[in-house]
């Protein structure tokens, strides 16, 4: 088939926009052409700075006929429904047919439309998808008004060889381009797209960006080699320098090794933020003073001069860099906190200020816990966002606790609370590391819990696709913390105490909350303390209070399936089964229909994430064995049959078996041994020994499968039958001591 070749020549496209550049030129052009009946298999798209291209290798060379049949109104419907009808089909009433069917006769249209050639239709496509293309930025450069990035300079429509006749913006569609701006500028005409990347290499473009960014990385692991120096890989940074340029040339440069006093984060994102720059590093990982620097051209001496005015620049990049903080060095974190007391976080969580207060508080119950150093828990949670106020982090805002961390290394504090400064934020992304050292683990989770707890409380709960507050990324960084370290800690008492301590109206009256703990026997009590004020209503205090503590279980309760959706996300991406996670979280997971659960079935629930991942790999370990595949489809045997019958007699199916009622020997063993197990399994469950809870479910597939193979469930006896439904109950009842099978798919 014929072969379509698009270009669109122009000024610079920015990089942040080329790659979605090119899938919606693909996207436009594709439906366009499908849309006028030519249907092309796939279309391949490249984009560099200065051009969109497009080829299509198999495009028809013309579209199909058509004919298309209409059924319009009935031929005794009123004149102004026939009229409609024509004049939807563009036809007269003299060239419309009937039909007759059940009810009478309708008219007919039938249209036939003859193909048109691809040349005729390319055209069309193109022009509309110029004016419809959904750049995030446009302006507007010449008089027909026509919105694009960057002024468009020219334009190659060719198909099957030849010239398309395209007209747009005051140009005209031709077989002409040019190369490399600065090396090869001069005017070149293509043939077809072999011959257009051909001369476009020659001419020193690099037409797919993939290339672009592979040349880049191979220069720079040769130029670091070279160094004696290792590259960092930084594939954000990759891409955006691949769309700064046609034809990459690596070249390196240095600067003045007393820059490296000042925080090597700080030198690497000034160098990589405003000049797009690539660090290198010693062995060690070490910041060393040289910097990889991508051109866009050879250069005749070889670079100098481009390395001499970029090592001036960064030169004066970095100067800035050590002014603050030299200057940050001269005060100590301490002394910076009253300046976040004029920092709003949020209008409805108070300052900055407020909101460190609340996180020093957290940071010490939450280190009492896991057995860190209280008091460094609370010094660190107490600085952690002193560097707000900082210059350096004024002008480099993204090392935002780095700073804070060393900071306080600078000012002689214990080191573990410079480290829990440093990697407060931490996690930041799916990338990035988890804090390990014990306080650092308590401010970081006291940090994404505070704002979890403060923007649930306030009812901004993340909606759709909006999270403006990254409230699911802090509930990752929760999840991950707890996982990675395998940190037992009861989520929801925690959580929930903590909402207590926000409850209003606290001066008036005060509940303590015991601490929660995972132990189903333990109770939690709530104890309630009224000043005796004879000003003050007690009782009318105590109901407001009550009434401020219903509305926190209501938010326990919605924060709580939040953070199980986060766990779900995060075993998935670990390899988790979907299914086999949804079935231990419906065990863990409290509800009602009354909204405010009890306090206490809030806590006997927990939130140890720990151990429900335990439970899913043993779950998932069970499930791939025989015993738990046939158990499963035994499961679900009984289920369905329960189902159905629950339906058909409008009752349930969930009361006592009567053993008098088992007649047979295969009812009579599976009601031993269900009745067995359900003891065995509880009692390994709360010893949290879940690969022998499966062990033991695995024991019952034996006697589910010698009863579905020789008992009758629906015996004539009503009361047989009711018993047998009964024990179908019970193997439900078994296996949801271990999961919820229902949501196991298979």
């Amino acid at each position: 088939m014929p072969q379509f070749l698009l270009e669109l020549f122009q000024e610079e496209i920015p990089a942040r926009m080329q790659a979605q550049a090119a899938d919606d030129l693909k996207r436009l052009i594709l439906r366009g052409l499908t849309d006028r009946g030519l249907a092309a298999s796939d279309a391949r798209v490249f984009v560099t700075p200065r051009r969109l291209a497009l080829v299509i290798d198999d495009l028809p060379a013309a579209s199909a006929d058509v004919r298309e049949e209409l059924k319009g109104p009935r031929t005794t419907a009123p004149d102004a429904a026939l009229a409609g009808f024509l004049k939807k089909t563009g036809l007269t009433k003299d060239q419309l047919t009937t039909q007759a069917d059940a009810k009478g006769e309708v008219y007919l249209a039938v249209i036939e439309r003859p193909g048109r050639a691809a040349a005729e239709i390319i055209p069309e496509v193109v022009v509309e998808t110029i004016k419809a293309f959904p750049w995030p930025k446009s302006m507007k450069w010449e008089p027909s008004g026509l919105q694009w990035v960057r002024p468009l300079r020219s334009l190659i429509c060719l198909f099957d060889g030849k010239v398309v006749s395209v007209e747009i913006a005051g140009l005209t569609a031709s077989n002409v381009t040019r190369g490399h701006r600065q090396m090869a500028n001069a005017t070149f005409e293509v043939a077809d797209f072999a011959d257009y990347e051909s001369k476009l290499r020659e001419r020193r473009v690099i037409l797919d960006p993939a290339e672009r960014r592979a040349m880049v990385d191979e220069q720079a692991e040769i130029a670091a080699a070279n160094a004696g120096l290792v590259f960092r890989d930084d594939d954000e940074l990759l891409a955006e320098v691949a769309g700064l340029v046609e034809y990459p040339v690596v070249l390196t440069g240095a600067f003045d090794p007393s820059f490296l006093d000042v925080p090597q984060e700080v030198l690497i994102s000034t160098m990589r933020k405003n000049q797009k720059y690539f660090a290198l590093t010693d062995a060690n990982g070490k910041l060393a003073e040289k910097f990889l620097v991508v051109a866009n051209l050879e250069a005749r001496d070889g670079g100098k001069a481009i390395i001499e005015g970029n090592e001036k620049v960064v030169r004066a990049r970095l100067s800035d860099a050590k002014f603050f903080w030299d200057l940050d060095r001269q005060t100590t974190l301490e002394s910076r906190l009253p300046k976040l007391k004029d920092i709003v976080f949020h209008a409805k969580l108070g300052t900055q200020a407020d909101r460190i207060a609340r996180i020093e508080r957290l940071a010490g119950e939450i280190a009492a816990r896991i057995g860190a150093d209280v008091e460094q828990a609370k010094l660190a949670a107490r600085l952690c966002k002193a560097d707000l106020v900082s210059g350096t982090v004024g002008e480099f805002p993204e090392v935002q606790g780095i700073i804070g961390g060393y900071l306080a290394k600078a000012e002689g504090l214990p080191a573990a609370v410079a480290t829990a400064i440093a990697d407060h934020y931490k996690p930041q992304g799916p990338g990035d590391s988890v804090p390990t050292d014990p306080v650092a683990i308590a401010v970081a989770l006291a940090d994404k819990l505070d704002t979890l707890v403060g923007f649930f409380a306030i009812d901004e709960k993340p909606t759709g696709s909006k999270d403006p507050f990254a409230l699911r990324r802090a509930a990752l960084g929760v999840v991950r913390i707890v996982l990675d370290v395998k940190l037992r800690l009861d989520l929801a008492g925690l959580v929930l105490k903590e909402l207590f301590e926000r409850v209003p109206s606290a001066p008036k009256v005060q509940i303590d909350v015991a601490d929660a703990q995972p132990d189903p026997t333990k109770t939690v009590h709530l104890q309630v303390s009224v000043p005796s004020d004879p000003t003050i209503d007690p009782v009318s205090a105590f109901r407001a209070r009550t009434r401020a503590s219903a509305a926190s279980i209501g938010t326990m309760l919605a924060l709580k399936e939040f953070l199980f959706d986060r766990l779900t996300v995060q075993l998935r991406a670990n390899g988790s089964r979907y299914d086999l996670v949804a079935a231990v979280v419906a065990l863990a997971d409290v509800t009602s229909e009354n909204e405010h659960e009890s306090e206490a079935a809030v806590f006997r629930s927990g939130l140890d994430l720990v151990l429900l991942v335990r439970r899913v790999e043993a779950l998932q370990a069970f499930l791939a064995t025989d015993d738990g595949a046939n158990l499963l489809a035994g499961y679900k045997r009984a289920a369905n049959i329960l189902r159905i019958e629950e339906k058909k007699d409008k009752a349930s199916y969930a009361g006592a078996v009567d053993p008098g009622l088992l007649a047979s020997e295969e009812e009579r063993s599976l009601y031993t041994a269900i009745a067995t197990a359900n003891d065995l399994i509880a009692d390994e469950i709360a010893a949290e020994k879940f690969d022998s809870a499966m062990g033991v479910l695995a024991n019952l597939r034996g006697p589910v499968d010698a009863f579905f193979e020789k008992v009758k469930v629906n015996d004539d006896d009503p009361a047989v039958r009711t018993n047998r439904l009964n024990l179908l109950a019970r193997i439900k009842q078994a296996a949801h001591l271990v999961a919820d099978f229902s949501k196991i798919e298979g």
